[in-house]
């Protein structure tokens, strides 16, 4: 086992809640019912309250740390909770639910929901702004999630051709030396492109693209554009090339492969939420896998997640 998984708020109840307190509350507790802050906040003691009650002073409500969270109700220990974000955060090509099962203890449908409800805090509901800027580098690309038509059973083959028959198309932009941004999207055309890529690159960005046609086209609309045609076996034309999207999509492709096997279309949202968080997160900007899992656990705070909605959201 990895030396970092000996830390005391993967095994300790009372550790890791006040380790998740000090991450979602770095000021000092605050009600999730009224907003009020520390000043008017009470910590509730004594053999009478359990461990990590807080009573507010404003709207006479009692709560927890993990009072409007994804760990609200939880029958699951905390810790148990921490160490499964910790794994997560840690695996560069993400961890199965069979071996994350087996690590925290926790049953296979237990681990199973408690994965996909962590993937859904990694997801940003609203990006803090455009990719890219003056002088800055965007590289936006398409490539398809599924197996090989030849591979199904015969009932199920589109065609025995190339390209996105029956498989799911993911448009990912990415900034040189910054973030990316991964979208699931019905089909790649300029329609469904167009919207995505005005909403989230600078006008001013330089535009690196492939020679697809969807993309040729919206590349007018930046300062500057310019495309390889992979189908000639160019990759690389002095600044021109796709290569920093593509470096993206072999993790992603070697975790769904390798790691994951399978992801079905309606949770395919939150692998890349997590492909994405990981790679916005990662090590050769000098976060490490504990500085990665204390960003990440902020991310809990406002969202709930039943497992009817996990099981059947689309």
């Amino acid at each position: 086992m990895p030396a970092a998984l000996y830390n005391p708020i993967f095994t300790d109840e009372a550790k890791a809640r006040k380790w998740v307190e000090s991450q979602i509350w770095p000021d000092g507790p605050v009600c999730p019912h009224c907003g009020a802050v520390s000043e008017r906040v009470t910590k509730l003691g004594g053999d009478a309250h359990r461990d990590g009650l807080y009573q507010c002073n404003e709207c006479r409500e009692q709560f927890t740390a993990t009072v409007g969270t994804l760990f609200e109700r939880s029958k699951i220990p905390l810790c148990k909770w921490v160490m499964a974000l910790y794994l997560l955060m840690a695996s560069k090509k993400g961890i199965s639910t069979h071996q994350a099962s087996r690590m925290l203890g926790v049953s296979y449908k237990s681990t199973w929901f408690m994965m996909h409800r962590l993937r859904e805090a990694l997801r940003e509901g609203k990006f803090p702004g455009p990719l890219g800027g003056k002088g800055k580098t965007v590289e936006a690309d398409e490539t398809f999630i599924g197996g090989l038509e030849k591979n199904k059973h015969r009932s199920k083959r589109k065609h025995l051709g190339t390209g996105g028959a029956g498989k799911e198309a993911v448009f990912s932009l990415v900034e040189r030396g910054g973030s990316v941004r991964s979208h699931h999207v019905p089909a790649v055309n300029a329609k469904t492109l167009w919207p995505i890529l005005v909403s989230q690159v600078d006008r001013g960005s330089f535009l690196m693209t492939d020679e697809a046609a969807p993309s040729k086209m919206m590349g007018k609309e930046f300062g500057r554009h310019q495309s390889v045609n992979h189908h000639i076996g160019e990759y690389v034309r002095g600044e021109a090339h796709t290569n920093t999207i593509e470096g993206y999509f072999s993790i992603l492709k070697r975790g769904i492969t390798g790691t994951y096997h399978h992801i079905s279309q309606q949770h395919l949202k939150r692998y890349l939420a997590e492909f994405d968080y990981r790679y916005n997160e990662r090590m050769a900007l000098g976060i490490s896998d504990m500085q990665r899992t204390e960003k990440a656990i902020t991310g809990i705070v406002g969202k709930r997640l039943t497992y009817r909605r996990t099981n059947r959201e689309a």
